[in-house]
């Protein structure tokens, strides 16, 4: 069983046929898919695709590239919903210091907010983390959430160590699938297969083979095998433990 940790199924770029995506990485071995949300209107839509289908684990946050046009109601409109037990995770929340039009204090703010109410209904977080390695997890350590996904990992083995102390497991998926990632590849290669998740973060983030095309659900399964080819050992090992990974990092949640 293959579980694809972080995927923007409510994406419009997949309105038009994502049903039928779905059923093709279902029929490649992904049972599971972790839906994130990234603002405030999108809520609806994570939460409507988590009704109609099992196998989608909703999630809900502020993601720092939305944060501009998010206010504090949003906040509360969040919290209210996590209260509600509507959603798994917190995310995708983090920081974002690659993209430079988007106030990195008033990412910092909703960051830190957003860790609180973590903190406070006991539930883990979906992390973005782009150029911000070090100060996100200066955050956590003051926070002390209860772990989570640092998804689509792309830190050092030292930065790797610290997110798995503080109970973090880490995202791997299309930047893993090309050979001139050396440093992420070795990387997926060495640490502990009981850490790693995968994910695709369809629309985005391509796989080598199709680097300009809209990342899709069924790639999953290929990213499943690429890591496998890299630790030398089975596939079915690398689906078994990257979702009971996955599992483990949402409080318990397993497809149905």
């Amino acid at each position: 069983m293959l579980i694809d940790s972080h995927i923007h199924l409510d994406a419009a770029e997949f309105a038009a046929d994502r049903e039928a995506l779905i059923e093709r990485a279902r029929a490649a071995g992904v049972r599971g898919f972790v839906v994130p949300g990234v603002e405030r209107a999108g809520f609806g839509d994570v939460l409507a695709l988590a009704a109609a289908r099992r196998d989608v684990c909703p999630a809900l946050g502020v993601h720092p590239l939305y944060v501009a046009r998010a206010t504090m109601a949003d906040l509360e409109v969040l919290d209210a919903h996590l209260a509600a037990g509507d959603a798994h995770a917190v995310g995708e929340i983090g920081l974002d210091h690659f993209v430079t039009d988007v106030d990195p204090a008033r990412q910092l703010e909703f960051f830190r907010a957003q860790l609180r109410l973590a903190r406070k209904h006991g539930l883990p977080v979906i992390l973005h983390v782009r150029r911000a390695v070090d100060p996100i997890l200066r955050e956590l350590r003051r926070a002390q959430v209860c772990g989570g996904i640092a998804h689509a990992f792309n830190g050092s083995r030292q930065q790797a160590e610290v997110f798995m102390a503080l109970g973090f497991k880490l995202g791997f998926g299309g930047a893993m699938s090309y050979a001139g990632s050396t440093r992420i590849r070795e990387l997926a290669r060495t640490l502990p297969l009981s850490s790693i998740v995968l994910e695709t973060d369809a629309p985005d983030i391509p796989p080598a083979w199709a680097p300009h095309a809209r990342n899709l659900p069924e790639n999953l399964a290929r990213y499943a095998q690429v890591l496998a080819d890299l630790r030398g050992i089975a596939v079915e090992e690398v689906g078994e433990t990257t979702a009971r990974a996955a599992s483990e990092a949402l409080g318990g949640w397993r497809p149905a």
